[in-house]
């Protein structure tokens, strides 16, 4: 069964992390003097609260964890964090509907960027700064964070990495996990201190620099007007945006040991990174010749606008620089398909993460020699790895359960009198934790507060689950989890 003890302890102190980073808030709130300064202070006292309660149920508790506990602990950590998260909306009434307020924080964690505030712009600056750093730590991971800075804290890391990671094959870290998540958490603090001063020098004050900056690199895609970047009416940041989301596309781990080890060809050799840089150039320059030649856009806005809406929806951050929904409806297409792959494993990106492409491609290639030969045995190699048996039955499992809940949600959605078209682009959003949807109810512009209460509530199930790789979550409603052998 279930060790109750050390989860709660977990959890007990994923609260006291969640309260430190309400606390960084409410300085922003002070700073100021906005009207969500006692908001704050309530939230990180019932939070911290919160966190005595668990850390009492979890009085000495064991320090190991086993496989069940650490799936278990991974996906009720996302919840509870969404929960407490919820606590400066309400407080404040900038959201007083509980629905839209877990919602929003969902998707924040998640890193999804759908959004039910229709002028973001009106909200407290400490509220804006809640919204932001929600997606920035759920980038990389809650617990992943936990074992970057509290490596003490979660018995059975490498189980609990193992249930939150992303991607079907895990990269190579340091043998010391806790070493191996600081390397990863340093490359996206560069990263976003990078992504700040670029957002500075092109002209965005240092506020929206910051929060800019930790959605992008967190490709979650909140944003601090109700116009995304497209309300600077800046070239140059939509450049920097564009560069910045697609290196958070990109592994983490890939990343690390290219630029630190200055190994730069060693990336363009990785046949994933090839695989997503060929899908970004590809569709970009499909939507740049329709917009040239269809929208009469000239060269380099076509170019830019196509080039910021691809990168921006295959990485599923969701931020916009266009209005999408005004493009031919082909390129809507293109735009779904980009919703469904995602960018690499290891990332902050959502979708079914390139990776999945690079070896259904190869399963495919297979099964065409497959027929020629009958009695072939065909290896299948990523980058020279031999990919076992097992690992190829799970990609075709995964695929499978993605898309059958696509298709569930969606027809869920169309039969309570949701837009077709909506419906099938705000499953794929939430599933693969892109943000924007496609459509003239809800377009890519607009935020989610028309939809009604429980479409907001598959919503928020499906992000989770997308965010976590189905399985983490799902498992959890099997028979078999809960027997006690």
């Amino acid at each position: 069964m279930l060790n109750l003890k050390i989860i709660s302890k977990i959890l007990g102190s994923l609260l006291w992390i969640e309260a430190t980073l309400l606390f960084l808030c409410l300085i922003v709130a002070i700073w100021y003097n906005g009207a969500d300064i006692w908001p704050f202070v309530w939230s990180i006292l019932i939070t911290v609260a919160g966190g005595v309660v668990f850390r009492l149920m979890g009085w000495n508790a064991e320090s190991s964890m086993g496989r069940r506990d650490a799936y278990f602990v991974v996906a009720v950590s996302w919840i509870l964090f969404s929960l407490f998260g919820t606590l400066p909306f309400l407080l404040s009434t900038e959201i007083t509907n509980f629905t839209d307020a877990f919602f929003e924080t969902m998707s924040g964690f998640t890193t999804t960027g759908a959004t039910i505030v229709d002028f973001p712009e009106h909200m407290p600056h400490g509220i804006l700064f809640w919204r932001s750093l929600t997606q920035w730590i759920g980038g990389l991971g809650i617990v992943f964070f936990t074992i970057a800075i509290l490596p003490s804290l979660v018995g059975g890391s490498l189980k609990v990495f193992a249930a939150e990671a992303t991607g079907p094959i895990r990269s190579k870290l340091h043998p010391r996990l806790s070493t191996g998540a600081k390397w990863i958490w340093m490359v996206y603090l560069v990263l976003t201190v990078a992504c700040i001063a670029s957002y500075k020098i092109c002209g965005m004050c240092w506020f929206d620099a910051f929060n800019y900056a930790m959605t992008s690199t967190a490709t979650g895609g909140f944003a601090t007007e109700s116009g995304s970047i497209m309300t600077f009416h800046s070239p140059a940041e939509e450049y920097v945006c564009t560069i910045f989301c697609f290196l958070s596309g990109v592994n983490f781990t890939l990343l690390y040991g290219t630029v630190a080890g200055f190994k730069i060809k060693q990336l363009f050799r990785n046949s994933e990174f090839r695989f997503y840089s060929i899908m970004v150039a590809g569709f970009t320059i499909f939507i740049m010749l329709e917009l040239f030649f269809k929208r009469s856009y000239d060269l380099e806005h076509a170019f830019r606008s196509s080039v910021f809406q691809v990168v921006s929806f295959i990485t599923t951050t969701g931020l916009f620089s266009d209005d999408a929904a005004k493009w031919p409806h082909v390129t809507w297409v293109v735009l779904a398909a980009c919703m469904f792959f995602g960018g690499m494993s290891g990332s902050t990106s959502g979708g079914i993460k390139s990776i999945r492409g690079v070896m259904l491609i190869k399963v495919v290639r297979n099964e065409f020699r497959q027929i020629l030969h009958p009695n072939a045995v065909l290896p299948m190699k990523v980058d020279g790895v031999n990919i076992p048996q097992g690992h190829r039955v799970t990609l075709l499992a995964f695929i499978g359960l993605y898309l059958f809940l696509t298709l569930l949600c969606a027809f869920t959605m169309i039969a309570c009198g949701i837009d077709h078209t909506n419906a099938i682009t705000i499953t794929l959003s939430c599933l693969g934790n892109v943000g924007p949807t496609l459509g003239l109810e809800i377009g890519p512009t607009m935020s989610w507060a028309e939809l009604p209460d429980f479409a907001k509530w598959i919503g928020s199930f499906l992000m989770l689950v997308g965010r976590l790789e189905l399985f983490t979550v799902l498992v959890l409603f099997t028979p078999a989890f809960w027997k006690e052998n």
